[in-house]
């Protein structure tokens, strides 16, 4: 199976991204899991330049949206809503359809953050990619300082992610994508 994370935050050592390298921990056997890095070098979406071929930020997006046998989203909730970076991504691959019937999880790193979750899901569903409810999961780590390694090693903790990563993989099978 091969997964792409994409954090939401653009800091380099959110929560959301320590929970993404946790799951990276806990990978089954011969799944490969990339970071999508490149969120806060999109240009701003605009219609008139999503033309063929594609900006080469936008392009480099999508042919790792197209490598990917599922999706993996770990954002922040900013003002009860998605960060603008990460909803600028999304613009970019609506017409594309990079992420029709792809199956996506979305992980929570704050059982507070539930404005943000909802919204991304509608915006991931009105795009046809396909949010598998049982791989979306919250992991208390709001203020917690717990590095990758110290939540993959959390009993609790793991048993969520490889959870959402069985159902991932279940999906991804199920759907016709080998993994």
């Amino acid at each position: 199976m091969n997964l792409l994370a994409i954090s939401g935050s653009l800091r380099a050592n959110s929560s959301n991204m320590r929970l993404l390298k946790a799951l990276s921990l806990l990978l089954p056997s011969g799944s490969v899991l990339r970071f999508y890095e490149g969120l806060g070098n999109l240009p701003h979406f605009n219609p008139d330049l999503d033309v063929e071929p594609a900006p080469p930020p936008v392009g480099a997006f999508r042919e790792q949206l197209r490598w990917a046998d599922a999706v993996v989203i770990s954002s922040p909730e900013y003002a009860h809503g998605v960060p603008g970076s990460l909803k600028n991504a999304l613009d970019w691959v609506v017409g594309s359809g990079d992420l029709v019937e792809k199956p996506v999880a979305l992980l929570n790193a704050s059982p507070r953050s539930t404005f943000a979750q909802a919204a991304l899901a509608e915006t991931l569903r009105t795009m046809s990619a396909v949010v598998l409810e049982e791989a979306s999961v919250t992991i208390p780590l709001r203020g917690s300082k717990q590095n990758a390694e110290e939540i993959a090693a959390n009993s609790e903790l793991a048993a969520l992610l490889q959870t959402a990563l069985q159902v991932l993989e279940t999906n991804t099978q199920s759907s016709g994508i080998s993994p």
